[in-house]
């Protein structure tokens, strides 16, 4: 089929597609997702611009996800190492019994919604027959050095409902020892696919891009990834530079890898160094208390979108932290927390290792989708390529332990009554409550800065909890069981006017 080719140019200057243009400029221009800070802003100026800001509909895609998977799995699986040295034989790599169906099943049996692999981590080795490098599964006597795990995955999460995230690492020891990273060669428009060598390909779309030895190296292989192994959710990259000597460095040309990323796959969020959606700061998997989505941000290394505060700051985007981070500040912009931990103590399988507890994953829950975070717990497969049975088990004994936390909402049917900043239930007769689950609607923005959640009881409103921020999901656990019959969400602050999609009660049956 022919496709009509037309030229447009991105935001970022100097960066030309040949081809048909995505639906990705076309959905940030649907939403305000980011807005410029002036050096004269007052704080006025700056609540007012954050109040304006709003989630893209691929941001309000991946927040409803809530819960979502890492699989970690590659060569460090088989060496025992966390990161390895690029130069590891690839004929270590034999998972002699790989079922990523094993996979799917257990993680959408474990609340599960999406599911990244890390197709290629810092060591350079890629878990697909790549045509950029001889560092794969291909140069593996496994499956006769057919085997194709990113294929496998990507059919298996499809087929059992889950959505396809893909992790590939910046950093690349190989392509490092191969003279390719951190080669210090400049940028200069690179064609992308680069065609090879008995190459059976016919693109449609071709792309120039400015580009470093190493990141059309990266464009490449993302063009592979992103056109060969159907629609992908979420691509994740994070900041991790090589193992490389003092005196070199590859500066990531993400403006490009950002581009071509729009370009392919208009509906995934690029993650955690990325526009979408941030790292929240730590591997506890723990946001913080008040978890701002909107957050002051500057502009990097060509386009990386980066923290004006510290990633680790304890205050990412109240009043105080917007007029401090003012003077590095570029822009406001919907920029979302994923929280990243492990189900063990390793990103990968380690044998010595057992995962977390049920009452621990409970915790990181409550502490990341109970504040505005989604969760992204990492369930590394073990060398026979399988997920190991006590984390099958433990997946889904946690799943069933939030199911118990959060049972039948006692909300549902309830009376509803609606004011500026207020929302009170009439449940019809008095239910006795311990757990409180509430949400903005955050097509309008994040606005909550201050609320207090009340029960009616003996003739007066009782305050029974109160906190700062909602977002996208907030969940209180009451220190023991209210009894009340009416309850009141009242806002005590807020930045703009408040909208309220869930006012959720429940009794926990744990």
């Amino acid at each position: 089929m022919t496709v009509s080719r037309r030229l447009f140019v991105t935001a970022a200057a100097g960066l030309a597609v040949t081809g048909v243009p995505g639906r990705a400029a076309a959905l940030d221009r649907d939403r305000c997702y980011r807005i410029p800070v002036s050096p004269d802003d007052t704080e006025a100026d700056l609540v007012r611009k954050a109040s304006q800001v709003r989630p893209t509909a691929r941001q309000i895609a991946w927040q409803s996800l809530e819960r979502t998977a890492f699989l970690h799995f590659g060569v460090n699986t088989f060496t025992g190492l966390e990161w390895g040295t690029g130069d590891e034989d690839p004929d270590v790599f034999q998972p002699a019994g790989l079922d990523t169906d094993q996979w799917a099943a257990a993680l959408k049996d474990g609340g599960f919604r999406l599911a990244i692999l890390t197709v290629k981590h810092h060591d350079g080795f890629v878990l697909y027959p790549s045509r950029y490098t001889d560092h794969t599964v291909a140069s593996s006597s496994w499956r006769d050095g057919r085997g194709d795990v990113l294929r496998s995955f990507a059919d298996s999460m499809r087929r059992h409902g889950l959505k396809v995230g893909v992790y590939l690492s910046p950093a690349d020891e190989n392509q490092y020892l191969h003279g390719v990273y951190a080669n210090g060669s400049a940028r200069s428009p690179r064609t992308i696919p680069t065609l090879v060598a008995g190459d059976d390909r016919t693109p449609d779309r071709s792309f120039t891009l400015p580009a470093t030895d190493y990141g059309a190296h990266m464009l490449n292989t993302l063009y592979e990834v992103l056109t060969e192994y159907g629609p992908v959710d979420e691509v994740w990259f994070d900041g991790a530079q090589g193992h490389i000597p003092p005196d070199k460095v590859e500066s990531y040309d993400w403006d490009s890898w950002y581009t071509l990323v729009r370009s392919l796959a208009p509906d995934a969020a690029i993650a955690v160094t990325g526009p979408d959606l941030r790292w929240v700061g730590n591997e506890s998997g723990i946001a913080r208390e008040d978890e701002w989505s909107v957050i002051p941000v500057k502009e990097n290394q060509y386009g990386r979108t980066d923290w004006a505060l510290s990633y680790d700051t304890p205050d990412e985007g109240s009043r105080a932290a917007l007029v401090k981070a003012q003077p590095a500040t570029d822009h406001l912009q919907w920029w979302p927390a994923e929280c990243d931990v492990s189900i063990r103590d390793g990103w990968f399988y380690h044998a010595d290792q057992q995962p977390k507890s049920v009452d621990y994953l409970t915790e990181i829950f409550f502490g990341s989708v109970g504040r505005n975070a989604v969760l992204l717990l990492n369930v590394p497969p073990d060398t026979d390529g399988l997920l190991h049975p006590t984390d099958v088990v433990r997946l889904r004994e946690f799943r069933e332990r939030v199911d118990r936390e959060l049972p039948r909402d006692l909300a549902q049917g309830a009376h509803r009554t609606t004011a500026p900043g207020r929302v009170t239930l009439d449940l019809g007769h008095e239910r006795e409550v311990d757990r409180v689950r509430l949400a903005e609607d955050i097509r309008h923005g994040q606005q909550v800065e201050d609320f207090v959640v009340e029960a009616f009881r003996d003739g007066t409103w009782t305050e029974v909890a109160a906190a700062g921020t909602i977002g996208a999901s907030r969940i209180l656990l009451l220190p023991s069981p209210v009894r009340a019959r009416r309850w009141r969400l009242r806002v005590t602050r807020s930045r703009s006017a408040v909208r309220v999609a869930e006012f959720g009660l429940y009794r926990s049956e744990v």
